[in-house]
């Protein structure tokens, strides 16, 4: 199975930290980040996605944080 997750968060080292953790878990990146305005909090987010091969097929009741 191909595992896709999008991660996001403020614009803070939370995360970078995220993102690290992710790839260290043998996530790998996928595309480029994002970065945009979040009007309801008046901060900006951040955005990247992620993916990774994983044994198993898919079905919607795969918890892909814990691949």
């Amino acid at each position: 199975m191909r595992a896709y997750r999008l991660l996001t968060e403020e614009d803070t080292s939370a995360f970078c930290h995220k993102v690290t953790d992710a790839l260290n878990k043998g996530w790998e990146l996928y595309g480029d980040p994002s970065y945009a305005y979040d009007g309801s909090t008046g901060k900006m987010r951040c955005a990247q996605a992620v993916i990774k091969e994983a044994e198993g097929e898919y079905s919607p009741e795969v918890k892909l944080g814990g691949l």
